[in-house]
């Protein structure tokens, strides 16, 4: 039996005043979730993009960006 997971990456971008409290909320949010591996914000670079790594075995990208839409609802999938 292999012990091999599958791990995608999608970028998903906020709307441009979403603020600090919403990045903390959906970070959380994400993080929550079953089979997701990684969140990731680059304040910095990309403000209003984050980064997630997921197992599309145990989530879809289309939960991960609900869960997303709960704090920004005009969150958009970029993909990777």
């Amino acid at each position: 039996m292999s012990k091999d997971i599958n791990i995608v990456d999608i970028i998903v971008h906020l709307h441009p005043e979403n603020s600090c409290d919403d990045t903390d909320k959906i970070e959380q949010e994400l993080r929550d979730r079953d089979g997701v591996v990684s969140v990731h914000f680059n304040a910095e670079a990309h403000p209003h993009a984050v980064v997630v790594a997921y197992n599309p075995d145990a989530v879809t990208s289309q939960q991960l960006l609900a869960g997303i839409r709960q704090c920004d609802k005009a969150a958009m999938m970029a993909g990777l």
